[in-house]
């Protein structure tokens, strides 16, 4: 596939007649901020024709950012020597591009692929913190593919931009040019988490949250051991609801409310991603968590006592913590490295199942993918809603060495504690319940700008 680039410049804000504000404006990051990736995460969403001109895409976006001005600021240090993004209007990268084939003859549809990675702009080595690629193909298919900072925003803010940009190109496609935005985010991020005094740190953030500068992490790794491939699992909801029953068997069996879809998925993928490591016994993993060995019940039970300790207090904890100097006085640095290629035996999952691509509507109907880039890292975990379109259907992306993988695909299509699924002749076999396709790796280091929840399990 050969990508043409037509035109790149610098998009900067299209105010209305009030203009930009008179003073230069410094966003201070906020804790939860500074301990995300300092890299940029790449998406794609693609659309069937008919869709909106190019003209329109840019002008509604150059609209948007005048109430999301983070997308056309920089990194820098404020005044007081904080971390913070300047709201200067120096303007976000926008790309106009063209393919001369047919999306489906040169994009497996929603499947990832180095091809992917020809679709948005290079996140490598820029300044902008926000970027935007028009990709338009032979067939009228437009692939949107964007960059966004991770101190930017997290996915959910990020949703909020998308959503926002998709309202204002269809007003401006309907020749629409007075529409309201609507309100933008909220500037003032860090005043909203301020320190307690004295401080109460309560939780462990060594290792979860921090690390000694120049630290590994376990065996986590920057060169994989091998070649690393993605595991696309297709949950129906039939299947689903049936790991649901099964996690929740001791939790109905003593009168408590079963496990969430979720927590019984995410307990499931933990127990199949272990076992097909291989890990030794002894070893502690991370939420990023293994549990090699252990029942489907006992691995949905810590995954929901986890999560139930990640409120209020725990988030204060980490405020204070960084706020008390420990951090600068043992020289600790953020856990989130952007330059791991291997997780193991961690395990980290990211959830899209909550995003709002329905109302991603830029004129076009829904995309028919919104999908994270082409990222090999070993050990992340994206669960999104099912490409088919089937309404409680879950898709998984498991990238795993290629060696693991045949491991991973038994105990991931069994329901049983005990045996693994039989398949030897998987390639030929058509599985009742779940549909698994294998492709090159998909996956990012993270998108959370909230401390992450970390599980931890001793093999």
């Amino acid at each position: 596939m050969e990508v043409k680039i037509e035109s790149s410049k610098l998009l900067k804000p299209a105010y209305e007649s009030d203009g930009p504000p008179p003073e230069l404006q410094y966003v201070r990051l906020s804790p939860f901020d500074n301990v995300t990736d300092d890299a940029h995460f790449a998406v794609l969403c693609a659309f069937r024709p008919p869709t909106p001109p190019n003209s329109v895409w840019e002008r509604s976006c150059a609209r948007v950012i005048t109430k999301f001005r983070e997308w056309a600021g920089r990194l820098v240090t404020d005044p007081e020597g904080h971390p913070a993004i300047v709201l200067n209007d120096a303007g976000a990268r926008f790309v106009q591009a063209t393919v001369d084939a047919a999306h489906d003859d040169v994009i497996p549809l929603g499947e990832p692929s180095p091809a992917w990675l020809e679709l948005h702009p290079s996140p490598y080595g820029v300044e902008e913190l926000g970027q935007v690629q028009l990709t338009r193909f032979s067939c009228g298919t437009l692939v949107v593919g964007f960059t966004y900072h991770h101190r930017l925003g997290d996915g959910h803010s990020t949703t909020h931009f998308l959503v926002s940009w998709a309202q204002a190109c269809r007003s401006l496609a309907e020749g629409d040019a007075d529409f309201d935005l609507g309100p933008g985010p909220l500037h003032e991020r860090a005043a909203f988490f301020p320190p307690r005094s004295p401080p109460v740190v309560e939780f462990e953030h060594r290792g979860t949250e921090y690390k000694k500068k120049g630290t590994a992490t376990c065996a986590r790794g920057y060169e994989p051991a091998e070649e690393i491939v993605v595991h696309r699992a297709h949950f129906p909801r039939e299947f689903l609801a049936k790991l649901k029953a099964k996690a929740s068997e001791d939790e109905v069996s003593q009168g408590r409310r079963q496990y969430s879809t979720f927590e019984s998925l995410m307990a499931h993928l933990w127990r199949a991603v272990t076992k097909a490591r291989g890990l030794q016994g002894g070893e502690t993993s991370r939420l990023r968590l293994a549990i090699a060995g252990r029942p489907l019940q006992h691995a949905a039970r810590v995954i929901r006592d986890q999560i139930a300790t990640m409120g209020d207090r725990y988030f204060k904890s980490f405020i204070d913590f960084t706020s008390s100097g420990a951090v600068e006085a043992e020289g600790l640095e953020p856990l989130a490295d952007p330059e791991l290629q291997a997780l193991s035996p961690d395990m980290d999952v990211y959830s899209w199942l909550g995003f709002p691509m329905s109302l991603m509507d830029f004129g076009a109907g829904s995309p028919i993918y919104f999908v994270p880039t082409y990222v090999p890292v070993e050990g992340l975990l994206v669960l999104l809603p099912s490409l088919l379109g089937e309404e409680g259907s879950i898709d998984a992306y498991v990238p795993l060495y290629r060696s693991n993988l045949d491991a991973f695909k038994r105990m991931c299509y069994s329901l049983d504690d005990d045996e693994e699924h039989d398949d030897d002749d998987d390639d030929d076999h058509d599985h009742d319940d779940v549909e698994e396709m294998e492709n090159s790796v998909i996956g990012n280091s993270g998108w959370h700008r909230a401390a992450r929840s970390t599980m931890m399990a001793r093999l």
